[in-house]
């Protein structure tokens, strides 16, 4: 974005899409920070604060940042993203933990949660509890998820578990995100799990796992999903995605119902 000076390039051929929906919902996995340095290597990130031009070109409305690289400038980096997403009107969750976002639409009161369940967790009484209360607030509740092992097709065990008890708790829709690759989708007491997307913008030019990845819309009417569709992408120069067509796209398609059936003990 910066060789370019083009801050919207990431999202030139798929803003269209995102900025048709009523609301979108991103993972944004860096800070946005004053003087970020440009950096080529490393697994310390921030982005230039000029990356909010792409995200209003694409109409986000709602950025997750509970994610494992939520800090990696520190309180004041996240303090500076949190106050650069509000002057844009983009709702942020995830951090603070456990502070419900709202969003209004057509009447309907939409909340937002964020964990980052890499680190060792101990507190699942109290995750579970901020979900039951934060359900009485709203008419639907989105939880985001960031968890599991990096460039593997199936989650833990302990995410199943974990994502059916978030679900018992309130959650009407779990986004997962992390593993750099796609995960399985499931269906739990009526309610969506999608374990991970898989990348959407993310330099990871290395495997051709991970320059796919699948943009999720969600239908709802009142407060029930109606309808889910997956749209897969394949990522181009270092940072570009756009929509697979035709025989690539199916061919995701298939793999993601594949790696689904596992979860629910299909061989």
């Amino acid at each position: 974005m910066t060789i370019y000076n083009d801050f919207t390039h990431p999202f030139l051929k798929t803003a269209d899409f995102l900025k048709a929906a009523d609301l979108t919902l991103i993972n944004l996995e860096s800070p946005l920070i004053k003087n970020c340095p440009v950096l080529n290597a490393g697994m310390v990130f921030c982005g230039n604060q000029h990356f909010v031009d792409g995200l209003i070109f694409a109409g986000i409305d709602v950025a997750n940042l509970a994610n494992n690289h939520t800090l990696n400038w520190g309180i004041e980096g996240m303090e500076q993203t949190i106050n650069l997403l509000k002057e844009n009107q983009v709702e942020s969750c995830g951090f603070p933990t456990n502070q419900l976002a709202i969003k209004e639409l057509k009447g309907i009161k939409i909340g937002f949660l964020g964990w980052n369940f890499l680190e060792s967790f101990d507190e699942e009484d109290e995750i579970l509890e901020t979900i039951k209360q934060a359900r009485k607030q709203v008419d639907l509740l989105i939880v985001s998820a960031h968890w599991g092992t990096e460039y593997v097709d199936l989650p833990a065990e302990w995410q199943v578990n974990l994502a059916h008890k978030m679900i018992e708790a309130g959650a009407d829709l779990i986004a997962g995100n992390h593993p750099h690759w796609f995960q399985p989708i499931e269906i739990y007491k009526d309610k969506l799990i999608i374990y991970a997307h898989g990348n959407f913008i993310f330099d990871q030019e290395w495997s051709q796992e991970t320059k796919i990845g699948v943009v999720a819309k969600h239908t709802f009417y009142k407060n029930k999903l109606v309808d889910s569709q997956f749209f897969p992408i394949f990522l181009s120069d270092y940072n570009q995605p756009a929509f697979l067509q035709a025989e690539e796209k199916q061919a995701v398609l298939s793999q993601l119902q594949t790696v689904s059936d596992k979860v629910y003990g299909v061989k």
